[in-house]
């Protein structure tokens, strides 16, 4: 299993100074560093991949999908600036060398409104007409689109990994495959494990975070369920930490966290590679 890594862990949003963590990545024993993309012109990205590939890591692309970047939105503009960032994105990936760009690209982190049904219905349309579109751009590019579903808190569109799937195969790209969180899927899956066998070969990433998004091992995540269920679906790619070390007002707002982690970023870091290369790789 390659295990990875996410810019959240450490800053947020990430710029071309904090290139300083990569080889600490790395000698950590790292294989995949996940960048979120939270604001593109802040990040020398040629720089970032000549980096990356200097100290032999994998680098994964991850979405910010802010309130004006949201594909299912009422308003033509917001959903026009989603695409374009969608899409954007995938270029990014071409140029990093990525083959994945992951996140709840369906709608904006936070959006969770009480809807009537025909609301549902045209916001559903609007996503399923601009996934289609970004999802053969990704394709001819080379390029897996992963469809992240969000707890119940940060959205109110697709919280589970079933909802996810019905929403793949409406889409329905090559494309557009599947990444589960499994600190979503502990609010909202009656079994993680389960969860991830129903997804099977659609699952192309992971978000490993723990119960409470703090340091994995350390609450009452069943990684030994999850792992046999990875082995039973064949899974053999990325598991990636993406928690928050150091929480910006952003994130804080998006995600609901109001208290540190974990000691430190640092030591979530070591400890999260520790447990995961102990439980994965030996």
């Amino acid at each position: 299993m390659k295990l990875g890594i996410s810019t959240f862990v450490w800053y947020s949003p990430f710029k071309t100074e904090y290139f300083h963590i990569i080889p600490k990545i790395k000698s950590i024993g790292y294989d995949v560093f996940e960048v979120a993309v939270e604001n593109i012109e802040l990040l020398d990205w040629d720089l970032l991949k000549k980096t990356c590939d200097d100290n032999g890591l994998e680098v994964t692309l991850s979405g910010a999908f802010g309130p004006d970047r949201d594909v299912s939105h009422e308003d033509p503009e917001i959903r026009k600036n989603g695409v374009e960032y969608i899409t954007d994105c995938i270029r990014l990936c071409e140029r990093v060398g990525s083959m994945k760009f992951g996140g709840p690209m369906y709608a904006s982190v936070g959006k969770t409104r009480s809807t009537t049904e025909e609301e549902k219905k045209r916001e559903r349309a609007f996503c399923v007409e601009n996934l289609k579109h970004v999802s053969k751009i990704a394709h001819d590019s080379g390029i897996t689109l992963g469809l992240e579903a969000l707890n119940r808190f940060e959205n109110d569109m697709i919280n589970t990994v079933d909802q996810a799937i019905d929403l793949i195969k409406e889409v329905d790209m090559p494309s557009m495959k599947l990444l589960i969180d499994t600190f979503h899927a502990n609010i909202e899956e009656k079994n993680i494990s389960q969860a991830i066998r129903k997804a099977g070969s659609l699952l192309c990433h992971i978000h490993g975070n723990e119960n409470d998004r703090g340091t994995p091992g350390i609450g009452h995540t069943d990684w030994a369920g999850i792992k046999q269920a990875l082995s039973d679906i064949g899974y053999n790619q990325s598991i990636v930490i993406e928690t928050f070390g150091t929480v910006s007002k952003e994130i804080a707002r998006a995600a609901s966290i109001w208290r540190p982690l974990a000691e430190s970023a640092d030591i979530l870091a070591n400890d999260g590679y520790q447990f995961f290369n102990t439980l994965f790789n030996e």
